[in-house]
């Protein structure tokens, strides 16, 4: 009975865990292939950077329509289906030739993708009641810095040792053999994921009883009628949305971007590449997990939130300025890194929840899809930039003053929007 949640997190959370892994490897594996598919394939920066967007376009589009179909079909059916479809799509990417095909694949593949995380953020609720959640939001998001890690090394050593096999160039072995895993895990997901905590064997009857009590106590939410008009004129959801727009330009920012800003270093070969641009996600994701229980302990989310998305601001800066000193740029990637991708989590437990139930999952998806519109509008104006000037630190200063305005706005709101309990019933 006390150790309720460990085991709870100890069964849910790994299989979710690797399942983001993939998710987020398959998101943006294509700014490692960037690296040889935009001469191959006669690409600029503009249609890389386009591309890239396109995504969350896509993204953007299917989120609350995905997460609603998840509350009404459950969690294991819908992500092994998803996991599966985007699976497919990824790998499908084997075969572009044109941009509009490129436009197209990537379109497709962030619709497929659009209802996993904002899913799985919902699922989590049906397991955790909000004085917990920090602390396993932070755990499941740092896979995207465990991805960053292990991604980078992957996709540098699949794009060095296959390049040519079977007469197929390096980026198109890493669409292929990065495709896989999320087809083998989406079947794996629907046989093993458990829906909801009352209908698992592996908890005792007292346990389950005292999950229910805890997640009885959080605040009851409108049911699927009026779900969506209710959530549209909430305005702390908008104040969420906005700040984790704000810091999710930060993050895709780095994860279309670090491969490039790396090889900019003078760093030729992809392996290089895939090694030294490990280093910044291995140090945030110890960050992300120390902050992640940091702010539970001390029921704190305000300046957890603040002051990492500050401080990976002021380091982006620095790293753009410092494009001459190969040891100051890098020092200055690592702090980057560990500030943005350390703030993006927490944010989920920023302010009191107000809904449960479909309102629930159609405000995370809400959210979750505004912002992530930044993984749009990010690769797409550095690449711009780049095109322009010739070189990121332009648009890396534009990354780092958007940080900047959503660490403003969340050290700046109102006790009320941002009281330390979880968001919505519940980046």
């Amino acid at each position: 009975m006390n150790d309720i949640y460990g085991d709870i997190t100890r069964r849910i959370l790994p299989p979710l865990f690797i399942a983001y892994v993939i998710a987020y490897l398959d998101r943006v594996n294509v700014g490692f292939a960037k690296l040889e598919m935009l001469t191959a394939l006669h690409f600029s920066e503009s249609t890389y950077g386009l591309g890239a967007g396109l995504f969350f376009i896509g993204y953007f589009l299917f989120g609350v329509p995905a997460n609603i179909m998840l509350h009404r079909i459950g969690a294991r059916r819908w992500l092994a289906g998803i996991m599966v479809f985007w699976g497919v799509t990824s790998a499908a990417s084997i075969f572009i030739s044109t941009p509009g095909e490129f436009y197209a694949l990537r379109l497709l593949l962030g619709a497929a993708e659009a209802g996993f995380f904002p899913g799985v953020i919902f699922h989590l609720t049906q397991w955790y009641p909000a004085a917990r959640r920090a602390k396993v939001n932070a755990l499941f998001m740092s896979a995207v810095a465990v991805c960053g890690a292990a991604g980078s090394l992957l996709s540098g050593w699949i794009m060095q040792t296959f390049d040519g096999r079977a007469h197929l160039p390096g980026w198109q072995w890493l669409f292929l053999l990065e495709a896989l895993p999320a087809i083998l895990m989406g079947m794996y997901l629907g046989v093993r994921l458990d829906d909801d905590a009352q209908r698992v064997s592996w908890l005792s009857a007292d346990a389950k009883r005292k999950l229910a009590r805890e997640l009885a106590d959080e605040v009851v939410g409108r049911g699927s009628s009026g779900a969506m008009a209710a959530v549209l004129r909430d305005g702390r959801i908008w104040l969420i949305a906005l700040i984790y727009f704000c810091l999710v330009t930060g993050l895709y920012g780095i994860s279309f971007w670090l491969p490039t800003i790396v090889s900019e270093m003078g760093i030729d070969q992809p392996a290089r590449v895939g090694a030294l641009a490990a280093v910044p996600y291995a140090a945030a994701a110890v960050c992300m997990v120390y902050l992640g229980r940091d702010s539970d302990r001390k029921n704190e989310r305000r300046w957890h939130v603040a002051i990492p998305a500050a401080l990976g601001a002021g380091a982006l800066m620095v790293s753009a300025l410092c494009r001459a000193h190969g040891v100051v740029e890098m020092a200055s990637l690592i702090l980057a890194t560990s500030g943005i991708l350390s703030a993006v989590p927490l944010v989920w437990s920023l302010p009191r929840g107000e809904s449960a139930g479909a309102s629930s999952a159609v405000a995370i998806a809400l959210i979750n899809s505004f912002g992530n519109l930044a993984g749009f509008v990010s690769p797409y104006a550095v690449g711009w930039i780049k095109d322009l000037s010739g070189s990121t630190a332009d648009g890396l200063y534009l990354i780092a003053c958007t940080i900047l305005v959503g660490a403003i706005i969340v050290a700046t709101s109102s006790g009320r929007a941002a009281r330390c309990d979880s968001l919505i019933h519940d980046p």
